[in-house]
């Protein structure tokens, strides 16, 4: 078993994350900004180390600093959380070739999984149903434009090493395909360093569907469920749940065993999330392998009764899985929304600023993840979510009221927030009934 564990992260994962240490009796070792030196993650953690100045690029992605952090605390293992440098294949080899146990897949398994022309053609040749694309990735926009007359309109221009929502533009007519793909190529140089692009068909009001799963490290495989992610704004996930209700049980089995065969199709070991879109006839097409825990996790371990993080830490000790398939019941409904210091009414600015005032109400069948406290003040220089409000019932219904309860009773004084934008949402007959796809927000609320 991992003694002693460092957390290359920040925020609330990397608060849950020391707390599934301290339950299994690990040390956990933080690593902070110049930014971050009051944040709650290091006041939580066994040992802290400040690792640079406040830019990410200066601290949670330098490689170089977090090893160094590992190898000066002593610790044998890093948890890099969601995001910063979780699939980051180079940072991953790094540690392999450190002997430090990374918990997570391979370096091999993220940099296959990483690139989407890969994983597309991967999963092509292992029978997994794919959307119509490219094969290959493509670097000139005429070319890509050919690509997409041939198919036809619309179409999705993707980053072939993005995620996240950048780099994405969906086209719906050829006039628009140059200066589109123009601005998706620019937007993912910037962000991932890379001008490598893909086009796929776009599929017109789609469920986003993805599938938990977990691997050992000896061939076993099982898959948890699924989290229906269909609210979102600008491919960025908003509100999460699962069970979906656009799935009955023979879809979930076809859906599950597909997840499990893509992740056996490339040796994945750890947890995972093997995402689909899911059409109107109920098609379901492979999107991408997501080879890190995810924001949304927690929904996944309302309804199973699993702790996603300490399973992720076990199987890299080289523990093999206590279950199989047989095993995995999905019990009542779960939802999660995530609040962000961000100002619905100014395009979703991001609200840095010191939270003044903070009431997090709790209760029965309520979880809210979270790492900031009254008094806290949020830096300008990373992702601008502050909580994670879960609520587990029944049913459906049970938990959207649940959830309305417990977001008219938070505070939080000092900054903006989504927080009146998502019990809207919550309050939004459509979204009650299920009528959900990923054009919820665009078509109910012009974002």
């Amino acid at each position: 078993m991992i003694n002693k564990l460092l957390i290359a992260n920040r925020g609330e994962i990397a608060v849950r994350i020391i707390r599934a240490c301290r339950e299994m009796g690990i040390k956990t070792v933080a690593v902070y900004s110049q930014a971050d030196a009051d944040s709650l993650h290091t006041q939580l953690a066994d040992e802290s180390i400040c690792i640079g100045k406040a830019a990410a690029t200066d601290s949670y992605l330098n490689m170089e600093r977090i090893l160094s952090a590992t190898i000066a605390s002593g610790a044998d293992a890093i948890h890099p959380g969601f995001g910063f440098l979780s699939e980051n294949s180079k940072f991953v080899g790094l540690c392999e070739k450190c002997n430090i146990t990374f918990v997570g897949p391979s370096s091999d398994i993220i940099a296959k999984m990483g690139n989407k022309s890969e994983a597309r053609n991967t999963m092509k040749k292992a029978g997994i149903p794919i959307i119509e694309g490219t094969d290959e990735p493509l670097f000139e926009a005429h070319l890509a434009k050919k690509f997409a007359d041939d198919i036809g309109y619309p179409v999705m221009i993707k980053a072939a090493l993005g995620g996240g929502g950048k780099g994405m533009r969906v086209v719906y007519n050829a006039e628009d395909f140059i200066a589109n793909f123009n601005s998706a190529q620019q937007e993912t140089i910037k962000g991932f360093g890379d001008n490598s692009m893909y086009i796929e068909k776009y599929i017109e009001h789609p469920r986003h569907v993805e599938f938990q799963i977990l691997a050992d490290n000896y061939g076993n495989v099982i898959h948890l469920g699924e989290r229906d992610c269909s609210v979102q704004r600008r491919h960025q996930k908003m509100i999460e749940e699962s069970p979906s209700d656009a799935i009955d049980e023979k879809l979930r089995k076809k859906m599950g065993e597909t997840a499990i065969k893509a992740a056996k199709a490339v040796g994945y070991t750890n947890a995972g999330t093997v995402e689909f879109l899911l059409d109107k006839n109920n098609n379901f097409y492979f999107i991408e392998i997501n080879t890190r825990i995810q924001v949304e996790h927690g929904v996944t371990e309302l309804v199973t009764g699993l702790d996603l993080i300490k399973e992720q830490i076990k199987i890299a000790s080289g523990e093999k899985l206590n279950y199989t398939q047989s095993d995995i019941k999905l019990r009542g409904h779960a939802m999660e929304v995530r609040i962000n210091a961000e100002n619905p009414e100014r395009n979703f600015a991001p609200c840095p600023g010191t939270i003044k005032t903070l009431h997090i109400p709790g209760g029965n069948g309520v979880r809210i993840d979270t790492a900031v406290y009254t008094g806290y003040s949020i830096p300008p220089y990373y992702d601008s979510m502050i909580l994670k409000v879960m609520a587990y019932d029944t049913d459906r219904e049970q938990v959207i009221n649940k959830l309305k309860s417990v977001l008219g009773e938070i505070i939080i004084e000092g900054i903006d927030t989504n927080l009146d934008f998502q019990y809207d949402i919550l309050n939004n007959k459509n979204f009650a009934g299920g009528k959900i796809t990923t054009d919820f927000i665009k078509d109910n609320y012009g974002y």
